[in-house]
C-alpha cells in the first residue's frame, strides 16, 4: 500500500513538473519573437495593474473575467486602472510601430491588408495626415500565441480578427469571456488579453495622461 501511495505521489509530481515545463517553453517560444524585451515588460505591468485594481488575490480567472466583463459593457475605469509604467510602455509601442514585427504597425505598412481597421484600438499621430496604427494580428508574436494554443475557440477569434479588423474590442472581450476555465487560464489567452484588449485601449487613451 505505501508503495502504491508513493508511486501515485511520484506520478502526480511528474505530471505537475511536465505541465510546468511545457507552459514555460510555450511562454519562452513566443517571447523569443520579441528581441526588445518590451512584450515581457508590458505583460508584467498589465498583470500588476489588474491584480492591484481588482484585488481578488491570486484568482486570475476571476480577475481576468471581471476585466473582460467591464470592457464588454464599456464600464471599465480607465482613469484608475492603468499605472504610469503601463502608460509609458504604451508610448514605447507607438515609437517602435515602424517595425513590421511590432505589435502595432502603421496601416500603410501592414502587409496584405484586406480588412478595415479596428476602431477601438486604432490610433493616430498628429503629424500631417495622421498615420493610423493597427494591431498586428499577422505578426510573429500573435501568430505564435495562436499556433501554440490548444483552444479552438481562441484560434477562431484570432482568425476572425485577421480577416476583419473592424470587430470591436468590446465584442472580442465578450467572446474571450466565455472561453472555458481550462483554456482561459492558459498563458496564450492571458497574453492576448493583455495586448489586444488592455494595451490596445491604452494606445488610444494614453494622451489623456499627459
Amino acid at each position: 500500500m505505501p508503495h502504491k501511495i508513493r508511486s501515485g505521489v511520484i506520478s502526480t509530481l511528474f505530471v505537475f513538473l511536465l505541465t510546468h515545463v511545457l507552459y514555460a517553453q510555450s511562454d519562452h517560444i513566443c517571447l523569443s519573437v520579441d528581441k526588445t524585451g518590451i512584450i515581457k515588460k508590458a505583460y508584467d505591468s498589465f498583470e500588476k495593474d489588474l491584480f492591484n485594481y481588482y484585488k481578488f488575490g491570486n484568482d486570475s480567472i476571476k480577475t481576468y473575467r471581471t476585466f473582460l466583463a467591464e470592457v464588454a459593457s464599456l464600464s471599465v475605469n480607465l482613469r484608475k486602472l492603468p499605472s504610469d509604467n503601463s502608460i509609458q510602455l504604451t508610448r514605447e509601442f507607438k515609437k517602435i510601430a515602424n517595425d513590421k514585427k511590432s505589435l502595432w504597425v502603421r496601416l500603410s505598412e501592414y502587409e496584405n491588408q484586406e480588412a478595415g481597421r479596428k476602431p477601438y484600438p486604432s490610433t493616430y499621430s498628429k503629424k500631417n495626415e495622421e498615420e493610423i496604427l493597427i494591431f498586428n494580428y499577422r505578426g510573429g508574436f500573435i501568430q505564435c500565441l495562436k499556433n501554440t494554443s490548444e483552444s479552438d475557440d481562441f484560434k477562431e477569434i484570432i482568425s476572425a480578427l485577421e480577416s476583419d479588423g473592424n470587430i470591436s474590442t468590446s465584442l472580442t472581450a465578450q467572446k474571450l469571456y466565455y472561453i472555458t476555465d481550462k483554456e482561459f487560464k492558459t498563458i496564450e489567452i492571458k497574453k492576448f488579453i493583455a495586448f489586444d484588449i488592455y494595451f490596445s485601449i491604452l494606445m488610444v487613451i494614453e494622451k489623456a495622461f499627459g
